[in-house]
């Protein structure tokens, strides 16, 4: 049962839509020819825009090898790029959109809050959502429209927290996190990992997503003198966190999630700041077998640059998407869709995928630590 107990006039619509068959056949105009419409609803403006040029590059370069090779029973994909600024408000314009242009699923967010925003619209749709954010939050829902391409912070924060206090024995861990979605969820998952193995933060500071400059609240955690600082927010926002508790003198091992384990991260707070990071990712190296140097060549040839973990599971997001729709080519309505999704098992780069009926695909990170500006995986 879903949780939308009342839904607005947009919602409505939506729901009207998809009941006169607005994603029956899964085309942008009728015809067993015409394309199959994917919106991408990402951040591609703003402090995250990085988020959103990483998933369009990983989600385009699988549709362009689909489309290569043949299509979806002879029908090409056509992706539609959108941007959503990073405002849940443009995210859920952006959703009916893709509901009036009967896109047959959306990509995004990249950004959990915007996903959330947007939710709502896309499962009264019937329209699956695959999206890139890692909120617990957002398999709680209750939507069997909603999948994600990686996992949840809940399982990225006890790799991390196991790691830390059992393997290495540090207990001396200072927190300091974002309040957006996706920082309340590693707050909270982070926090629960470390109760559950006995420790308590040195102190636990929250700050909000768009803040510069975090003298007052890092000055207070330097009179803890932390041996770890966790960080739990977006890349530019960790990178400018860990630079400036560097300046004021903290010599804390910095430790994280996926964010520290991206080229922004390291650029941010410079490679000096950056190094000995710990961080937690399903994806550490494109070396890491013949799979993701395959992925890796192709991505550089078509973008001229190196993939990092955010390409690479929007590109074994779409290709999840890509099989399902193989098999069932003749009908992509959402309810065929998504029970395709979960009917199929894919090795991709991060691991091997298979969908619960939450929409959690994928169950495990690893542990990498930065060195020469390079992910060590441990």
């Amino acid at each position: 049962m879903f949780r939308f107990e009342r839904l607005g006039a947009a919602v409505a619509a939506a729901l009207l839509a998809a009941a006169c068959g607005g994603q029956l056949a899964g085309t942008t105009g009728g015809g067993s020819n015409a394309p199959i419409r994917v919106d991408l609803i990402g951040t591609f403006s703003g402090q995250n825009a990085d988020l959103g040029n990483w998933a369009w590059n990983g989600v385009k370069l699988a549709v362009d090898q689909a489309n290569a090779a043949g299509g979806i029973g002879g029908r090409k994909i056509q992706l539609v790029r959108l941007d959503d600024q990073g405002q849940p408000t443009v995210g859920t314009d952006l959703a009916k959109r893709a509901v009036s242009d009967h896109a047959v699923m959306v990509y995004g967010s990249d950004l959990s809050t915007v996903t959330l925003a947007m939710i709502p619209i896309l499962t009264a749709a019937r329209i699956p959502e695959i999206t890139s954010g890692q909120a617990p939050a957002i398999l709680e829902q209750g939507s069997s429209y909603i999948f994600l391409d990686s996992t949840t912070s809940a399982v990225f924060d006890q790799t991390l927290a196991d790691y830390l206090v059992e393997k290495r024995h540090l207990t001396s861990i200072a927190m300091i996190t974002n309040n957006d979605a996706y920082g309340k969820g590693e707050h909270d998952s982070f926090l629960a990992e470390l109760t559950r193995l006995g420790v308590k933060p040195t102190i636990d500071k929250v700050v909000p997503p768009d803040q510069t400059d975090f003298t007052s609240v890092l000055t207070e955690i330097r009179a803890t003198d932390p041996g770890v600082l966790f960080i739990g927010a977006e890349e530019v926002e960790t990178g400018l966190i860990a630079k400036q508790a560097r300046s004021l003198g903290i010599t804390a091992t910095f430790a994280g999630g996926a964010p520290m384990g991206t080229p922004t991260y390291l650029q941010t707070a410079g490679p000096a700041v950056a190094e000995g990071t710990i961080m937690t990712s399903p994806y550490l190296s494109n070396d890491a077998s013949a799979k993701t140097r395959a992925f890796a060549a192709a991505y550089r040839k078509a973008y001229g640059q190196d993939p990092e973990l955010h390409g690479a599971k929007a590109y074994d997001g779409m290709n999840v998407f890509i099989r399902a729709m193989r098999k069932t080519p003749h009908d992509l309505s959402g309810p065929k869709l998504i029970a395709a999704v979960r009917s199929i098992s894919y090795d991709g780069l991060l691991g091997r995928f298979h969908f619960d009926d939450r929409g959690l695909g994928l169950h495990a990170t690893q542990i990498g630590i930065i060195k020469d500006g390079k992910i060590v995986p441990v």
